[in-house]
């Protein structure tokens, strides 16, 4: 995207800020906008806040890096480089960082003193495919989808053969690594609820698109699989929960006018829209209270003050 063409509204409230059901009215500020923090990217994903820093790791698949962008100061930097076509980041519950790499079809865990430690890699002794996103749960398990999209190309991974079905995993505490739904229609994101009953997923290659709900039961199994939103025309990527269990998904389309973020009641109602000037592949909420949405967007970084916190 042209730097020059983007201006932040002159207006509040901000007319790219579109209710689309009364309830999303508690969810508007009226004197929030939406900012553009940081551009230069070719396709941004997988942001992750470490709010004991104040500062957001996010990736960008087709420059192979993972960049790094402060609050305090508003700068965007390099955080690493080459990062092996890394994708979906998250946090573990000690804080370290987790990462999705396409390039080294394996997940890993960076330490406090910056080694890097292979978390899995194969699975049922076949490589896994691309590890697409990833959450952990309170109890330290670590959840990841693993379609075969970095396969592809050497544009957002590394052209390679698939050998394993599109599925989701877990990864226990003890190292076990258990596919927990398998053959998935190209697994993308995927989100817990609060109260983490329900597990949401993205199916990237269901036509059309959806995201699908399951329970999640006692022993860490899924069940009760359903279709809670049918995307229709839209194009679903990473999404995150807010306290109240909505669903803020970053959206797109193929023609213009549903690219942002679309959000969803927990009931798979759409309730508001962030229009955006490009598709939005991933967001977080971040800040020291957790209102703060960051979109990661294909080649920008954007800002939106929200009234609701991050589940």
């Amino acid at each position: 995207m042209d730097d020059s063409t983007w201006k932040t509204s002159q207006r509040v409230p901000d007319p790219r800020v579109r209710e689309l059901d009364p309830r999303f009215s508690h969810y508007r500020l009226p004197h929030a906008k939406v900012e553009r923090l940081a551009g230069g990217l070719r396709w941004a994903e997988g942001p992750v806040w470490f709010g004991d820093g104040r500062f957001l790791l996010f990736t960008d698949l087709p420059n192979d890096r993972i960049m790094r962008w402060d609050e305090i100061t508003g700068c965007m930097s390099v955080f690493r480089q080459p990062a092996n076509q890394a994708n979906g980041l998250t946090r573990d519950r000690q804080g370290r960082l987790l990462v999705c790499e396409h390039g080294g079809r394996r997940i890993t865990r960076t330490e406090y003193d910056g080694t890097i430690t292979v978390l899995a890699d194969r699975f049922a002794e076949k490589p896994l495919n691309s590890p697409n996103d990833i959450v952990v749960k309170s109890d330290s398990s670590i959840w990841f989808t693993d379609p075969p999209f970095g396969l592809i190309s050497d544009y957002m991974g590394s052209q390679g053969t698939a050998e394993l079905p599109a599925n989701l995993y877990r990864l226990d505490t003890d190292g076990s690594l258990h596919c927990v739904a398998e053959d998935l229609q190209g697994p993308n994101g995927l989100a817990f609820s609060p109260d983490e009953k329900t597990l949401y997923l993205v199916e990237s290659r269901a036509r059309p698109r959806q995201i699908v709900a399951y329970h999640v039961n006692t022993n860490n199994q899924l069940e009760h699989r359903r279709v809670l939103i049918d995307a229709g025309a839209g194009l679903p990527d990473g999404f995150r929960l807010d306290i109240d269990g909505n669903l803020w998904c970053g959206w797109g389309a193929p023609e213009p006018g549903l690219d942002g973020v679309r959000v969803f009641a927990p009931d798979g109602t759409p309730i508001g829209q962030i229009d955006l000037p490009e598709r939005c592949a991933n967001l977080c909420f971040a800040g020291p209270r957790r209102n703060r949405l960051l979109m990661a967007s294909t080649t920008s970084l954007y800002s939106l003050f929200v009234n609701t916190h991050g589940a």
